[in-house]
């Protein structure tokens, strides 16, 4: 695995970010973007429920982010995981990982596909499964975020001019004034005392809670979202009732 302290990417040919629009994954194509690496494009796996690998909410939105930021999308639309009849979360990870597998073999045959970007900062689970699966292609896995502390990411993601909005909140001290939230400095200072107070990741790296990136400097057009917010008392989620790309 290639990130900005150990060795360098492979440059040989063509690199897919795995992408869910999500801060994370945006972070990891930005990055890869910025240092030259060349992604020629992004996958987003839709699941159709729950799931153990991916991020799960709007992930329609992938599609105007894809635009903004000016490479071509690969959507995966697989069956249902039933993730949450799974009684075995490993054999349930290796399950889900398949139809991206899949995806990027094709993909294969067209690209000279040197690797993947990740988004992955502290996830052993689907981390060592997307090496697994480079490892299987032959590929290089590009993964910036990996083990850097989540301040210092969520500060430089900012710096950089990263947008992030919240769409989904689960986890205690995170209540429904969350939802559609802009992530800036004071939401960070009141992220790290709720992770004080009840060990809320300040990166929701815990599925605290899930982003989507609406403007950054790797983009042309800001993405403007109109929603709607559901809350059931302790967690919710924004549904989206309308998104598309400003002037």
């Amino acid at each position: 695995m290639s990130d900005d302290a150990d060795g360098d990417a492979t440059t040989g040919g063509a690199y897919v970010g795995l992408f869910s629009g999500g801060k994370d994954s945006s972070w990891a194509v930005y990055r890869a973007l910025e240092r030259g690496l060349p992604v020629e494009r992004l996958l987003t796996v839709h699941p159709a429920g729950d799931s153990y690998m991916y991020h799960v909410p709007e992930t329609r939105l992938a599609a105007l982010a894809a635009e903004s930021i000016g490479l071509p999308l690969v959507e995966v639309e697989p069956a249902d995981f039933e993730a949450g009849e799974a009684t075995d979360s490993g054999a349930q990870g290796d399950s889900e990982l398949e139809p991206m597998e899949a995806a990027l073999t094709d993909l294969a045959t067209d690209l000279s596909l040197a690797g993947v970007t990740a988004g992955a900062v502290e996830s052993e689970f689907q981390t060592s499964r997307i090496e697994a699966m480079c490892d299987r292609l032959g590929i290089d896995l590009f993964a910036p975020l990996w083990q850097r502390d989540p301040r210092t990411l969520a500060e430089e993601m900012l710096d950089a001019g990263f947008e992030i909005r919240i769409l989904q909140v689960a986890a205690a001290g995170l209540d429904e004034s969350w939802l559609g939230r802009t992530i800036d400095r004071e939401a960070l200072g009141e992220l790290e005392r709720l992770n004080d107070e009840y060990g809320v990741h300040v990166l929701g790296e815990g599925g605290e809670f899930e982003t989507f990136v609406t403007d950054g400097p790797h983009m042309d057009r800001r993405i403007r979202l109109e929603y709607d917010t559901e809350w059931d008392g302790t967690r919710g989620r924004i549904r989206v009732t309308d998104a598309r790309l400003g002037e």
